[in-house]
């Protein structure tokens, strides 16, 4: 049977429908009055884009079934390289330089680096020889998703790079230690604690808990030193954390994290957008307001509405039922790209095609989180609905390309674990 008879019908149903719900939520979003069409304004570009994807996605099918493993860092470098030019010819686009003009359209690079990284770590972590027992493998590993983050920094768009801690979960899953997990977890409770009680009240707790610890564990000396050391590293980084806050993050990000937190309230600056957006999602109600009538759509009271905040168009017009819908829908396709990585017999296929979980997870939660006030806003689109070519393009790359690679499984002769 041909690889491309036999591309999972689950998962094509699933991409498809989540990008009509995005087709129809830019349309609504950008709609005005009764004589615009749906190829008209945003709405065409994004069919025009998706499109474009689906006729990639045909040439993608029509590869060798080994052709991204033998070339896989071909994939990645020049793409690695697209980071560096855009910093040096790129456009100045709400305060990041991340884009690349031709003519009218214009290309974001760090949308398909995170194709690119998807690669090189494969092929890594698939190395015949890879161990996390070995210093230089891990070094490398986390090389290869540490550079392009690192020049999306650069640019300006922090979002874009935190996106590359997906692969994270990737690592754990393929035998990296859960303590790296836990430690990254814990500093992040950290991080948040000291910024809302501050260092003092976080330094004595820290002691507090300490002695309670030292207490009970009093006929045990062997305890003492470890625990000893374990606090002064949990000070030692508290305080660490306003210096970082300070003078690592930029001010609108300082401020988009206070809001979140509840530190400051600032409902006509930095959480404007959160704000109006959580009032169109509770407008919304259960059944939502109907298609085209979100009167806060209309109002364009939220300017990113299109891109980054496009789940509160369809909360307000789709209420409770379109938005556990369109979230049942993203971890339905989740789970099923899970389930096609169990059953890859290449482990180079099956890591790219966990690799597009991750990433496609990290987008859902920190998307929807920040729309409903749960996580800072740090401008990253939700998959396939908001709207912008590059992402469009760059996800159904990445989602035709794994499901060619699940599509040719039986084409592997080695299993492999």
């Amino acid at each position: 049977m041909e690889t491309r008879s036999r591309i999972d019908i689950l998962s094509l149903f699933l991409y498809f429908a989540i990008a009509i719900i995005g087709i129809a939520s830019v349309y609504s979003a950008t709609y005005e009055d009764g004589s615009m069409n749906l190829l008209d304004g945003r709405s065409g570009k994004q069919i025009m884009w998706f499109g474009a994807s689906l006729f990639v996605g045909i040439i993608i099918f029509f590869l060798n079934a080994n052709f991204f493993e033998v070339f896989s860092w071909y994939f990645y470098v020049p793409l690695m390289l697209l980071l560096v030019v855009v910093l040096f010819i790129g456009a100045d686009i709400n305060g990041a330089r991340s884009w690349i003009k031709i003519g009218s359209f214009s290309i974001q690079p760090s949308e398909f680096a995170k194709y690119g990284a998807a690669f090189a770590v494969s092929s890594v972590l698939s190395s015949i020889d890879f161990s996390f027992n070995k210093r230089y493998d891990v070094i490398k590993l986390f090389a290869v998703i540490a550079f392009p983050a690192i020049l999306i920094v650069i640019q300006g768009d922090t979002g874009s790079a935190l996106v590359f801690a997906s692969f994270i979960l990737v690592f754990y899953r393929e035998g990296l230690t859960p303590l790296l997990l836990v430690l990254g977890i814990v500093a992040i409770f950290i991080f948040v604690l000291t910024l809302v009680i501050g260092f003092s009240y976080f330094a004595i707790t820290a002691l507090v808990l300490f002695l309670v610890f030292t207490a009970f564990t009093y006929t045990n000396k062997k305890m003492l030193i470890p625990s000893l050391s374990i606090l002064a590293v949990v000070v030692l980084f508290s305080l660490s954390v306003q210096f970082l806050f300070n003078n690592v993050l930029q001010k609108h990000q300082q401020k988009r994290i206070q809001v979140t937190l509840n530190l400051i309230e600032d409902n006509q600056g930095a959480g404007y957008n959160v704000n109006q957006s959580k009032i169109a999602i509770g407008s919304g109600g259960f059944a939502g307001k109907g298609f085209l009538n979100g009167s806060h759509t209309k109002g364009n009271f939220i300017p990113e509405q299109t891109t980054d905040f496009i789940f509160c168009t369809i909360g307000e017009e789709g209420g409770w039922l379109l938005s556990t819908l369109t979230i049942t829908l993203f971890m339905l396709f989740i789970l099923r790209l899970l389930y096609l990585a169990s059953r890859a017999k290449k482990k180079f296929k099956r890591i790219f095609i966990l690799s597009l979980a991750s990433i496609f997870f990290f987008h859902l939660l920190v998307n929807v989180g920040m729309t409903i006030g749960l996580m800072p806003v740090i401008g990253i689109p939700l998959p396939l609905i908001s709207y912008g070519g590059s992402s469009i393009l760059a996800f159904g790359i990445f989602i035709f390309t794994a499901l060619k690679m699940d599509a040719s499984r039986d084409e592997d002769l080695t299993s492999e674990s």
